[in-house]
């Protein structure tokens, strides 16, 4: 065969070559949270919407007020805006090419890890309570007691156990110390700034709080960023979310009765 004849056999078409995983950096991560807090708005919402059409009577300011103080309602729309932070969380995590289990690091730790940050975590919040009972406030917020006495007259205090014991920590966690936190970490923000940032946008979502209580829970946040640095360990923190907020529930309930 000569050299200038073309081989009967075509050569083999070259594979595109597989994109490689990525993190979002700052720019990235802040425009994706952006989308996540989105879609968690909007799947609260939907319940809002929905309990909202079920009322009798028309729809005025009275009812809607009702309704966004009901234990019911924030319950449900609590539970309802995980799925919608999760799938918007998949969406992101798959448009970098990286595992949402990796990208997230849900992963387990030691349980020396756990134990250290229970310790700490107790300390702080003890400290707080401290702190309030010193100055004369009131060891629960209002929010809380109101919400609960609201889930007690409509038979749904497991329907609230759920929202605030499960769902919100799962839902917070893998948006703030799972998602915001690892992108920030890995921009010129590093970890110290990523914990210090992400522990501002977790206070910012509880708005239903005084200033007080914002102070304690960016104190919690910033525990929350540094066990989340120390260990690589997303479900640590949203373990000791959901044992903050069951401890909170039950003395809320506590307190309430006496």
């Amino acid at each position: 065969m000569s050299a200038f004849e073309t081989s009967e056999n075509p050569a083999a078409p070259v594979q595109p070559a597989p994109r490689q995983p990525r993190v979002w950096k700052f720019v990235g991560t802040s425009l994706w949270g952006l989308v996540i807090f989105a879609a968690m708005f909007v799947g609260q919402l939907a319940v809002v919407g929905y309990l909202l059409l079920r009322q009798q009577g028309a729809i005025d300011f009275d009812s809607l007020k009702d309704v966004l103080a009901g234990g019911v309602t924030i319950s449900l729309s609590v539970i309802t805006g995980l799925p919608a932070v999760l799938l918007a969380i998949w969406i992101a995590t798959r448009t970098a090419h990286t595992p949402f289990v990796d990208y997230l690091a849900l992963r387990w730790t030691s349980w020396r890890n756990f134990a250290f940050g229970l310790i700490a975590l107790i300390v702080l919040v003890t400290a707080w309570d401290l702190l309030s009972r010193a100055l004369g406030r009131e060891v629960t917020a209002a929010f809380m007691v109101n919400v609960l006495k609201s889930a007690q007259a409509d038979n749904a205090v497991w329907l609230l156990v759920i929202a605030f014991c499960v769902a919100a920590p799962v839902t917070e966690e893998l948006f703030v110390r799972g998602f915001l936190f690892r992108g920030w970490a890995e921009s010129w923000l590093r970890p110290v700034g990523a914990i210090i940032l992400s522990s501002l946008v977790w206070t910012a979502m509880h708005l239903q709080y005084d200033w007080f209580f914002f102070a304690e829970i960016m104190s919690i946040g910033v525990l929350f960023g540094y066990l989340r640095y120390r260990t690589g360990s997303t479900w640590l923190t949203v373990v000791l979310h959901a044992i903050n907020n069951l401890a909170a529930t039950i003395q809320t309930m506590w307190l309430a009765t006496h």
